[in-house]
C-alpha cells in the first residue's frame, strides 16, 4: 500500500473494469458536485468527511463504506481541515450488470440502481480493505486479483438485495432525452435555446427540472460529461493538450481547472497509474 499522500490511481489493462483511487491525506482534496460513469464504492480509512448524495448530507467516519450509482451526483469533502483518508473503487457498470445478472440478482441484463448509499458494518469494510490490499500488491497474480474482485462484489450485492431502500422517482422521458443529447454532444457548443426547442420547456423550467432530477444544471452536467470523456482519453495515454482541445475547452488551463475541481486530481496525476508513479519516484531518488 503506498504511503505518500497521493492521490494514486491503480489500474491494470488486464482488468479494465476496475480502478482504485488511494488518498492517504485528504484535507486538501475537495470535490465540486459531480458524477461518474462507473458504479463507485468508497471506504473511509481515516478521519471523517461529509458525504452529499441523494439530496442528503451525512457525516461519514473511518470504517464506513459509501456507494454511488452511475451518473448520480455526489460530493465528499473534509470537515474543518481534519485528517481524512479514503479508498475509492470505480467498477464498470456493464461488467457489474453482467455479474449481478449471472448471479440471479437481476431479472434482465440491464443496470439497476442501488438505493442503499452507506454501509457501516465492519465485515464489509474489512473485506473492502483486504480487496484493496490485494489489488495494490505487486506480488499477487492476476487470477488472485480477479477472484478477489468477483468474490467481494458478489457477496456485497447479495447482501444489498435484502436491504434496498425505496426507489426514487424515474426521470421524465423528456429530461432523459435532453441529458442523453448533452452527453452525445458534450464536446460541442450546446445552447439553452436548443435544449428548450427540443423539450418545449421554458428556460427557467428546464433549468429547475433538470437540476431536480440530475442534481446539476445543464451546463454543469455538460462540463461533468466532458471531464468523464477526458478521464477515458487520459487513461488511454492521450496528451492533455489534445484532450482539452477535442473536448471543447477554451484552453488547456480551463480543462485543468475544471478537471481538478471535479476529480480532485490534476489531469497529469490521473493519467499516471500507480506503477508509473512508483517508477518515477524511484528514478528521482
Amino acid at each position: 500500500m503506498p504511503q505518500s499522500c497521493g492521490p494514486f490511481f491503480w489500474r491494470d489493462p488486464r482488468m479494465p473494469y476496475v480502478e482504485l483511487r488511494v488518498v492517504r491525506e485528504g484535507r486538501k482534496v475537495c470535490y465540486a458536485p459531480h458524477s461518474h460513469l462507473q458504479w463507485s464504492l468508497g471506504a473511509i480509512t481515516e478521519g471523517c468527511s461529509t458525504f452529499v448524495y441523494q439530496e442528503k448530507e451525512v457525516l461519514v467516519t473511518a470504517g464506513t463504506l459509501v456507494m454511488m450509482n452511475p451518473q448520480w451526483v455526489h460530493a465528499c469533502n473534509p470537515v474543518d481541515n481534519q485528517p481524512w483518508g479514503y479508498l475509492m473503487l470505480y467498477i464498470d457498470a456493464n461488467w457489474l450488470t453482467q455479474l449481478r445478472f449471472d448471479a440471479g440478482l437481476l431479472g434482465s441484463c440491464h443496470w439497476q440502481d442501488i438505493t442503499t448509499s452507506v454501509i457501516r458494518e465492519p465485515q464489509w469494510f474489512d473485506g473492502y480493505c483486504q480487496l484493496a490490499d490485494c489489488l495494490l500488491d505487486d506480488s499477487r497474480v492476476l487470477l488472485d486479483k480477479q477472484v478477489a474482485v468477483v468474490e467481494y462484489l458478489s457477496a456485497l450485492f447479495f447482501e444489498l438485495a435484502d436491504s434496498q431502500e425505496p426507489r426514487l422517482a424515474a426521470v421524465p422521458q423528456k429530461l432523459q432525452k435532453l441529458a442523453d443529447y448533452i452527453r452525445i454532444h458534450a464536446a460541442d457548443d450546446v445552447s439553452l435555446d436548443s435544449l428548450c426547442e427540443q423539450s418545449g420547456y421554458s428556460p427557467g423550467h428546464l433549468v429547475r427540472a433538470f437540476k431536480q432530477y440530475f442534481g446539476l444544471t445543464p451546463h454543469a452536467y455538460l462540463l461533468n460529461c466532458r471531464v468523464q470523456l477526458g478521464q477515458h482519453a487520459l487513461k488511454q495515454g492521450q496528451p492533455i493538450a489534445q484532450t482539452a482541445l477535442e473536448l471543447g475547452f477554451a484552453d488547456q488551463a480551463h480543462f485543468q481547472r475544471t478537471f481538478k475541481r471535479l476529480v480532485a486530481a490534476t489531469p497529469k496525476q490521473y493519467r499516471q497509474s500507480l506503477p508509473e508513479q512508483q517508477i518515477q519516484r524511484t528514478q528521482c531518488k
